[in-house]
């Protein structure tokens, strides 16, 4: 019984502030890749033209890469560059290991629906006990940070 106290207390739930922050920095850095990369192949039509898509390299760069990238980081790094940052982990709910592909791919798809009523599945960590947005519960996932090391 000890054990699982004195794990429970090395790590905390992060919040919204900081889960926010590390979003901002995430969107930021996938903006510093794909913006270059849009301008450079759609030049002005990027900004005349409002289509959704402006063609099959813009599927590329905007609709596959992002997600690809933020899925290979969460399966080798369990975190994006801005959770590392903030040294914050994605883990499973309950056994705190690395979470499955299929969590990870459930995770990525609960920011649609955590989304579309307002963004409040993702405002919802800010109340949650555990920190949980809308998409965690879905994956059973929580994100930590590792204390007292």
């Amino acid at each position: 019984m000890a054990d699982v106290k004195s794990e429970a207390m090395s790590y905390q739930y992060v919040g919204f502030g900081e889960r926010f922050a590390a979003t901002m920095i995430d969107v930021l850095l996938l903006l510093i890749i794909t913006l270059p990369l849009s301008i450079w192949i759609y030049g002005d039509k990027l900004v005349s033209d409002t289509s959704l898509i402006h063609g099959p390299a813009d599927i590329i760069i905007n609709y596959l890469v992002p997600p690809l990238l933020v899925l290979l980081f969460w399966k080798y790094r369990s975190a994006t560059p801005g959770k590392m940052l903030i040294k914050a982990t994605i883990v499973d709910a309950e056994s705190l290991k690395k979470p499955s592909m299929r969590q990870w791919i459930i995770r990525y798809l609960g920011y649609i629906p955590a989304m579309l009523p307002l963004c409040l599945g993702l405002a919802w960590v800010a109340f949650d006990p555990r920190k949980q947005g809308w998409h965690d519960k879905l994956a059973g996932t929580v994100v930590i940070k590792h204390i007292g090391y």
